[in-house]
């Protein structure tokens, strides 16, 4: 198969199972021309829009500039909710007229149904919950127009031009779940995982760190987008650092350190990161920085309690990080570097790779490069694939496998059935990282620093079936002002089909005074071991209260 003229190469043999030819290092895939792509006139339901894509080439952080000033006849909106595509589920899109004056009048309208009419005194315009409910329900596939007028300190009415948005026809999953923390680094302050309704401007804790003496929390992973199925990692002050294994609201404290998760999406395994990171600084710019010195990949077995780290996500010549699940669970898809000395850290590039796997047998095949570093010159992290399969979200950046702390770091979506990646045009001049997928393939929602270049905030853009993207926008609150006076980034934005209904009390007490601890088992000591039922897995004990 080849990718931009380039072939896939083998990247290296598993060590795992029979016919599997002798291993190699991994093979450098030969430098190539990354053609410009460009999509002009996409329609939508009767709505043009355009929408450019170019190749995987990264402006240096010193090029990274400001965004253009909009033209002087548009229409100013704090956030700005112009030329974008909504889900027909979303929450009102309430925002503030950036420009002066006495009055404001809005009419919101579209194909079917009654327009909806504000008139405020504030440019703060706020929609009536049920009202919105009613427009977008009954207009799912077509345009939604704003039409809006303000009246002038000499007392005549303006007309704005037109705001003309697009409803999807697609819902977007109706839950987000997300970690939110302030930007100081050094301390776990105040910080805990939290879940947005998407259809109201309801937000609730699943877990905050007060709850268990302000350790940290990080890395919740679901599996298959459902609330009930999921797992999180925390670090406390001592030098326990377990997993909260949720089930079916069975929840289960496991007494291994695991760094990135992805679930198989048959749920009986997980594949874990290990990495040795460390924090440094630099003096200007982006102060924070992150270097791997060693990472591999390990996998977890559910119904035996047990793990193993195999050669084909754990070589000896490699750091590996970044696991993802196909959706049919045939292939792993990670990030991999040759590992570097501290000291070269701008050097350190990592591949897009895969590997096949085999559930029944547990055999893997040899790691192929999706994605060859020599050919991006960058950097690539943060794999993530569509639920239908055919598409892969990555992120790109000059060096590293931390894109939060780089500005350079944008967002790239390769065809799974083409191999052709493009460059989609959400991207901002600041971080774009760290995205997900809803459960139908159409949403994505991502963290973005574009706001103010300092705080993650989660935006979301459709993608229809051709793989076009959507002008993102930033998620509604009641009040449009919010983002300006909040000092907290969102963090590890993550799609779900509905809330999380475990309480919080109950996972507070998984971590401190658990009903139940399993220790995972080396797969080759716990061979032997019963697997008759959950109680008989190696390494299980139960906590007496």
């Amino acid at each position: 198969m080849k990718i931009f003229g380039c072939e896939r190469r083998p990247a290296r043999h598993s060590g795992c199972g029979p016919q599997v030819p002798p291993r190699k290092r991994v093979a450098a895939v030969r430098a190539a021309a990354l053609h410009r792509i460009a999509f002009t006139g996409w329609f939508l339901g009767g709505f043009i829009l355009s929408v450019s894509a170019g190749a995987p080439t990264l402006a240096t952080e010193d090029q990274r500039g400001t965004l253009p000033p909009p033209p002087p006849d548009s229409v100013r909106l704090f956030p700005d909710y112009t030329g974008i595509v909504v889900p027909p589920n979303i929450a009102p899109l309430n925002f503030r007229v950036e420009h002066p004056g006495r009055r404001y009048r809005l009419v919101a309208r579209s194909r079917h149904g009654d327009p909806v009419r504000i008139t405020s005194r504030s440019p703060v315009i706020q929609f009536p919950l049920q009202a919105w409910r009613r427009l977008l329900a009954a207009n799912a596939g077509e345009p939604l127009l704003w039409e809006l007028a303000l009246e002038e300190a000499s007392g005549e009415w303006r007309t704005l031009p037109t705001v003309t948005n697009w409803i999807a026809p697609d819902p977007v999953d109706p839950t987000l779940v997300y970690r939110r923390l302030r930007p100081v680094y050094s301390l776990y302050g105040e910080l805990g995982i939290y879940q947005r309704n998407l259809e109201t401007f309801e937000e609730r804790p699943v877990l905050e760190n007060h709850r268990f003496h302000h350790g940290c929390l990080n890395c919740h992973t679901f599996l298959n987008q459902q609330p009930g199925v999921f797992v999180f990692h925390i670090r406390t002050f001592t030098n326990v650092h377990p997993m909260i294994l949720v089930r079916s609201n069975e929840i289960v404290r496991v007494e291994k350190t695991m760094g990135y998760l992805s679930w198989h999406p048959s749920g009986r395994l997980l594949v874990f990161s290990r990495n040795k990171l460390g924090l440094f600084y630099h003096t200007r710019g982006e102060t924070r920085d992150v270097f791997d010195a060693q990472s591999d990949l390990g996998v977890y077995w559910l119904d035996s309690n047990t793990f193993e780290h195999p050669r084909a996500i754990a070589a000896p010549d490699r750091n590996e990080t970044w696991p993802a699940w196909s959706p049919d669970g045939r292939y792993l898809y990670f990030c991999s570097a040759p590992p570097r000395p501290s000291d070269e850290f701008r050097s350190v590039r990592y591949d897009l790779v895969r590997v096949a796997f085999d559930l029944e047998t547990g055999r893997w095949g040899e790691p192929e490069v999706v994605l060859s570093s020599e050919v991006t010159r960058a950097s690539a992290a943060q794999p993530r694939i569509s639920p239908d399969g055919r598409w892969l979200l990555f992120s790109l950046a000059q060096y590293g496998n931390f894109p939060i702390y780089r500005r350079s770091t944008d967002l790239f979506l390769m065809d799974l059935q083409s191999g052709e990646v493009s460059r989609p045009d959400i991207n901002s001049d600041s971080a774009d990282s760290w995205h997900t997928w809803s459960s139908n393939s159409r949403w994505v929602v991502f963290s973005s620093k574009r706001l103010d270049g300092l705080f993650t905030r989660p935006f979301f853009t459709y993608v229809d079936h051709s793989g076009r993207c959507s002008k993102p926008f930033v998620l509604p609150q009641e009040d449009p002002s919010f983002y300006e006076g909040f000092l907290y980034n969102y963090n590890v934005p993550e799609l779900v089909r509905g809330p999380v209904t475990v309480s919080e009390r109950a996972l507070a007490r998984a971590i401190l005074r658990p009903d139940r601890v399993i220790v995972p088992q080396p797969a080759d000591a716990a061979a032997g071991a019963s697997q008759a039922s959950f109680a008989d897995k190696p390494g299980e004990r139960r906590v007496e209260q």
